[in-house]
């Protein structure tokens, strides 16, 4: 492409073609120079100073994404009454009256991913109970999206409060 067809075309899109150009070169710069740093930060094995280096096990909870929008179960069982609980639920109905019921750590991690699936469980339920429901008019994307977030925290305010036992059944599996 000549110089004059490259004017001619800034001339139709009133320069809107070069602030992009520039804009994009700019942030080429800026990019090039973050990795410079990260590149010398990794290379002297030190911390960065202006902590432009972040990972998103520090961002976020450990198993959690960024950006999640759930309370999720991190911080529900913190006493240490929680680490020797006995079970609820269904998982405390033991079919053999020999048998000792087992205790259960509700503040180890394998309980909270037990807790999540658990939590998984009640929102199917609930989701394909709300199938049943007549609706007058059917809202927006918006309003949809907006009401399944409510029904995922009704999932987790039930999966915690409920005592399904569920989770505890898990863990006692698992652990």
């Amino acid at each position: 492409m000549n110089v004059s067809a490259i004017s001619t075309y800034s001339g139709l899109t009133n320069g809107a073609s070069a602030v992009q150009a520039a804009t994009q070169n700019a942030d080429k710069a800026k990019f090039s120079e973050l990795l410079d740093k990260l590149r010398s930060a990794n290379a002297s094995n030190e911390p960065n100073p202006d902590n432009a280096t972040l990972s998103s096990s520090q961002i976020a909870a450990k198993g959690r994404l960024n950006g999640e929008y759930t309370t999720g179960f991190a911080g529900v069982y913190t006493s240490d009454s929680d680490k020797v609980s006995t079970p609820r639920g269904a998982a405390a109905n033991q079919a053999n009256p020999n048998v000792k019921a087992k205790t259960i750590d509700r503040t180890s991690d394998i309980y909270q991913k037990a807790l999540e699936l658990e939590n998984y469980f009640v929102k199917q339920m609930l989701s394909e109970m709300r199938k049943s429901i007549n609706k007058a008019q059917d809202g927006d994307f918006a309003t949809k999206m907006y009401e399944d977030m409510l029904w995922d925290e009704y999932s987790e305010a039930m999966t915690k409060n409920a005592g399904f036992g569920l989770a505890d059944q898990i863990y006692s599996q698992l652990a």
